[in-house]
């Protein structure tokens, strides 16, 4: 039996998820879940004021998304383990996610199985992600020079991208990721002008041939 057990902070604004979160970790004789975050800006507080041994992050967070706190703890705390938990399968997030500095990336559906596996193993230094995203990221690295032009988009022009291509509304995109409506619509000029797209027509017809919103829930 353990000493000390690992200290998790789970950051996502689903009670339902964080309470299954729990419930796997509870079953853990190494874990103990120290503490919960609603807000990106909550999370970015509470590591500043404890110390985390892994943070479990979601993506689609109220205020700063995943994305944004990502970098900021990275920033901050570039030896702290970050798994981020998302909604959104590998192959529309997964890269860009490793990209953006996490330990591990792993689909909410995946979580009842491998998510204690991949705590321990971000918690040891090292990477989780699944064999498919490995041979993603190997591809990359190969074709970095190049790729789709969906990959030269900013994180935050990315998101927007699959809200639009999702059927989402300038309103609705706004309200999720907490700007104001004419930044929504900057943010979709932008990404229509390093795509070369003229509508959200085009926007939409590109996210479904590439699968980028193919397994897009709410």
């Amino acid at each position: 039996m353990p000493t000390t057990r690992m200290k998790i902070l789970i950051a996502d604004d689903h009670p339902v998820v964080r309470e299954g979160i729990k419930q796997i970790i509870g079953k853990a004789p190494d874990m103990i879940v120290g503490g919960e975050a609603l807000t990106g800006q909550e999370v970015l507080d509470k590591v500043n004021r404890e110390k985390w041994d892994v943070v479990i992050l979601d993506v689609n967070m109220p205020g700063k998304d995943g994305f944004e706190v990502l970098r900021e703890l990275r920033h901050d705390r570039p030896k702290l383990p970050i798994l981020i938990l998302s909604i959104y399968p590998e192959e529309q997030i997964g890269v860009r996610i490793l990209r953006a500095g996490a330990s591990g990336f792993l689909n909410k559906e995946s979580a009842p199985k491998e998510l204690l596996n991949a705590i321990r193993k971000i918690h040891s230094g090292g990477k989780f992600v699944s064999p498919s995203l490995a041979e993603k990221l190997a591809v990359e690295i190969e074709l970095r020079t190049g790729g789709e032009p969906h990959t030269n988009l900013s994180d935050r022009e990315f998101q927007v991208l699959c809200f639009i291509a999702s059927g989402k509304t300038i309103s609705e995109i706004g309200n999720q990721l907490s700007i104001s409506e004419k930044t929504v619509r900057t943010y979709r000029e932008r990404l229509l002008k390093k795509m070369n797209l003229k509508n959200d027509v085009e926007l939409t017809h590109y996210a479904l041939k590439h699968r980028l919103i193919e397994s897009l829930k709410e």
